[in-house]
C-alpha cells in the first residue's frame, strides 16, 4: 500500500488530467458537506474554490497560523487552503501556492482576485522538487498541504523538499491519507481507486520514521477521519462508486487508511 520512489512521469500525466478537468468543473468530493471544514471558517471563500477542494481533513485547525507568517501550500489546487492561510497570516504575511496543473492554478488566482487576497501568488512546480517554482532553501515559517502528498510516486522527496523550505524551528502540518493497517496488495490497489490515492499512501509508522529520518522533530499523527466501512458506503453512494464498492472486500478495506494531520517541526 505504501509507494515510495522516483517519479512516475505516466501516473503524473494521469492526476494531472484528473485534476484539470476538476478545474474546468469547479465541482468535485463535496468539500462543503463533508465537515472537513467550520462552515463559518469557509463562508468568506469564492464558491469555486470550494468545489475545487479535495481535502481529506483541516489542517488549519492545527497549525495555528500567525499574523506575519510565511506559508507554502504544497498541491494548492483550487485555493482553499491558501486563502484560508491568506486570511489568518494576514496582510504582514505572505502564502505561496505551490501546484503543476496549470487550470487549477488559473482558477486558484481567479479565486484570490474574487476573494479580494492580495498576500498570496501561485506557482506553477512540482512537489518533489519545489526549484521548479523557485521555493529557496529556509523560506517559510510553515509548509500545510491537504490530501496532495499522498498523490505523489515519489513521498521521501516531496518531504525533503518541504524541510528544505522550512526555516528552523519551522512547522509542518498537512492533512494526508495515511495507512491505518496491512491489507492485500489487491484491496489496497481498489482502495486507493476508490480513495483517489492511484499512487499509495504511507502507513503512520512509515511517515513517521520518514520524516524523522530527514530531520524533522516533534512528528504526531493524528487521525481526522477514518475511513471505515459504513464510510465507504456512503462515500460510495454520495460519489456513485457502487461498482467501485462492489469490486472491493469492504470488511477488509474499513478503517485502513484515514484522513489524518501530519505534524512536525524542523
Amino acid at each position: 500500500m505504501a509507494c515510495c520512489g522516483s517519479v512516475d512521469q505516466e501516473k503524473r500525466e494521469e492526476i494531472r488530467e484528473h485534476y484539470a478537468n476538476t478545474a474546468r468543473t469547479s465541482s468535485c468530493c463535496g468539500t462543503t458537506n463533508s465537515n472537513i471544514y467550520d462552515p463559518e471558517l469557509i463562508a468568506f471563500l469564492p464558491a469555486d474554490a470550494i468545489k475545487a477542494s479535495r481535502g481529506c481533513a483541516d489542517p488549519h485547525a492545527f497549525a495555528a497560523l500567525q499574523p506575519g507568517e510565511s506559508v507554502l501550500d504544497l498541491g494548492s489546487g483550487g485555493g482553499i487552503d491558501s486563502l484560508l492561510a491568506a486570511r489568518e497570516v494576514g496582510e504582514a504575511g505572505r502564502v505561496v501556492g505551490i501546484d503543476m496543473t496549470d487550470d487549477m492554478l488559473e482558477l486558484a488566482r481567479r479565486n484570490a482576485q474574487s476573494g479580494g487576497f492580495s498576500n498570496v501568488e501561485f506557482r506553477k512546480g512540482y512537489i518533489e522538487d519545489l526549484s521548479t517554482a523557485d521555493i529557496q532553501d529556509a523560506e517559510f515559517d510553515v509548509v500545510i498541504s491537504n490530501c496532495v502528498i499522498n498523490l505523489s510516486t515519489d513521498k521521501p522527496a516531496v518531504l525533503r523538499e518541504a524541510y528544505r523550505a522550512l526555516k528552523p524551528g519551522g512547522r509542518f502540518v498537512v492533512a494526508d491519507v495515511v495507512g491505518q493497517k496491512r491489507i492485500s496488495e489487491e484491496t489496497a490497489l481498489k482502495l486507493g481507486n476508490f480513495l483517489g490515492c492511484v499512487s499509495g499512501v504511507l502507513f503512520c509508522e512509515d511517515y513517521e520514521a520518514l520524516l524523522r529520518e530527514i530531520g524533522f522533530t516533534d512528528v504526531e499523527i493524528v487521525v481526522q477521519n477514518l475511513y471505515c466501512a459504513d464510510s465507504l458506503r456512503k462515500r460510495a453512494e454520495v460519489k456513485g462508486y457502487q461498482d467501485l464498492l462492489a469490486g472491493m472486500d469492504i470488511e477488509e478495506a474499513g478503517s485502513a487508511s484515514a484522513g489524518c494531520i501530519v505534524i512536525a517541526r524542523k
